[in-house]
């Protein structure tokens, strides 16, 4: 049986790109760089989301995509369009949330999210 998410990881091509995105774009704190510095952990919350770059494993925007939980949609979504972050989805509602899409700079879909009350 599963009783918990232990991480989400997402294949990059280029790490000092993709550092640049997750920690000054999205503001995520490095929590772990693995021996060799392929796998980069971000704790968030309860969860921990990575990012490696391996041969073997390519970025696809057609493969598992990450929601990260904001207080305010809008006022980040404003923000990351400002930043030229690439928007594949923008906003809209669910019965249960507010959402839009974005890709990081390898194509890996990244949902930003924020609960209904």
């Amino acid at each position: 049986m599963i009783t918990e998410l232990s991480f989400v990881g997402a294949p990059v091509t280029d790490l000092k790109r993709s550092r640049e995105f997750y920690e000054n774009i999205l503001g995520l704190k490095v929590t772990h760089i693995s021996a060799g510095g392929a796998w980069i952990e971000y704790d968030i919350g309860a969860a921990t989301f990575c990012i490696g770059s391996y041969p073997e494993w390519k970025p696809s925007g057609d493969g598992t995509m990450a929601a990260f939980e904001v207080d305010d949609l809008d006022a980040e979504m404003a923000r990351l369009k400002s930043l030229g972050v690439n928007v594949f989805m923008d906003t809209f509602d669910t019965p249960v949330c507010r959402c839009a899409m974005i890709t990081d700079p390898d194509g890996n879909k990244l949902m930003i999210h924020k609960r209904k009350s």
